[in-house]
């Protein structure tokens, strides 16, 4: 998935970026499914190595919430 990380005052994103993360809560994974391309505010943990079972990456999203102000500039935390 890759996010709009940057916004202009328009609301239109100007710039996206790259942001690698698993998901293994079932109910999170739908949860993304739904709101792509919505400005989303995701919260995630860092662990410090991989195992395959869990994904290629450190970085686990456990929830997410709709972004209700997107002219922050910023399309996740």
């Amino acid at each position: 998935m890759i996010l709009s990380s940057i916004q202009s005052n328009t609301n239109v994103a100007i710039a996206s970026e790259k942001f690698f993360f698993s998901v293994t809560d079932k109910t999170v994974a739908v949860q993304l499914e739904k709101v792509q391309g919505e400005s989303v505010i995701l919260h995630y943990v860092e662990k410090n190595g991989t195992l395959p079972w869990k994904g290629e990456s450190t970085y686990f999203v456990d929830s997410l919430k709709v972004n209700i102000s997107p002219a922050s500039g910023h399309g996740f935390h």
